[in-house]
């Protein structure tokens, strides 16, 4: 297939940040179309990067147009209505974090999409790393056994963000992100669904396991949304985690992601902050992923450009599959639902 139409829901801070300008670059997309509710925003979209195709109607664009795919970027609320639509019209979907605000409606995406011989795609920007792929067959391979015990953590510098104040890094771009999506704790807002689900991507890149259930504690923010997550997750083999995240890292630092994973035959070290990748075996044997030192690094670009490929036919690798990001879904609602009823909560 020569060139595919990507249409765009959800013209706003991240896709005018990096969607839209990674679109109009690659050479095999034709058509951008783009959907904004706001007739004004809609327009400055539109103006600035010289698009033609531009809808106020989500579901005016998607009939009108000759779309391969959809890309959904409205608020997190929106995300599974958005998915749905694309799919019903038989388009492939990636899908801005979090992939939905609740388990059931993850799944149901998931359904849905395999019900349609179509693929969902989720920009998990460290899934696009080759850090990512040597933690992910290492396990595969058996290299530590089977999982039995996890320590998985993930923080940012986002303070300002998860407090409802405009996130500092953002003062030059063409929109801020609003503290309607990120700090409103009725609209799925805090740290959780911001930013822990990238940590839980990761880790389900890495491992193949279904959660079961989550017990959970959070602490809030000034906006009242969580700036810090503790959980304890139990997966379906019986094996557990203890699962942090944090908002407040001082903004002279990066981000973290610091997974270790124990199984029957050894463990492995995976860190995106110093980069590493580790297998120590009971054995005594161990293997060292030799790493560059932007191996850790955020990836904007691969995500966009895998999609492109999924909806031009090509047989390319999904490291952030509908699977992946219903899992971290499952852990997420059941995490919220758990600090709220201080009970264990089933994923």
């Amino acid at each position: 297939m020569d060139k595919v139409n990507i249409g765009l829901i959800g013209a706003g801070w991240w896709a005018t940040l990096s969607h839209i300008p990674a679109l109009i670059a690659n050479p095999h997309v034709g058509v951008v179309a783009i959907n904004r509710p706001d007739r004004d925003g809609l327009d400055k979209v539109a103006s600035t990067f010289s698009l033609t195709h531009a809808y106020t109607d989500a579901a005016e664009m998607i009939a009108k147009e000759n779309l391969a795919g959809v890309i959904v970027a409205s608020p997190h609320v929106l995300h599974a209505e958005h998915a749905r639509l694309a799919l019903n019209n038989g388009l492939h979907v990636l899908i801005e974090k979090p992939m939905a605000t609740t388990a059931a409606d993850a799944r149901g995406l998931v359904e849905l999409a395999r019900a349609k011989g179509l693929q969902i795609i989720m920009p998990y920007g460290w899934n696009y790393r080759p850090i990512l792929d040597i933690a992910h067959q290492w396990v595969a391979e058996g290299r530590i056994g089977e999982v039995r015990h996890i320590v998985a953590q993930m923080a940012s510098a986002l303070a300002d963000l998860f407090a409802g104040e405009p996130m500092v890094e953002t003062k030059d771009h063409l929109f801020r992100p609003p503290s309607s999506t990120w700090a409103d704790p009725k609209r799925s807002g805090g740290y959780g669904w911001g930013q822990l689900t990238h940590g839980l991507g990761a880790l389900f890149r890495i491992i193949d396991l279904d959660p079961a259930r989550v017990f959970a504690r959070t602490g809030l923010s000034p906006a009242g949304v969580d700036f810090y997550d503790a959980a304890v997750v139990e997966f379906a083999n019986g094996a557990t985690m203890a699962l942090s995240g944090s908002a407040t890292v001082p903004k002279t630092r990066g981000y973290q992601i610091d997974i270790r994973l124990f199984g029957t035959e050894g463990m492995m070290l995976f860190d995106i902050e110093r980069p590493r990748v580790e297998v120590i075996r009971h054995d005594g044997t161990t293997h060292i992923a030799e790493l560059p030192a932007n191996a850790g690094d955020y990836e904007q670009i691969a995500p966009i450009t895998r999609f492109v490929d999924i909806c031009r036919g090509e047989a390319v690798v999904n490291p952030a599959d509908g699977v992946i990001g219903a899992r971290a879904v499952a852990v997420l609602d059941a995490m919220y639902r758990s600090a709220k009823s201080g009970r264990m909560e089933d994923a």
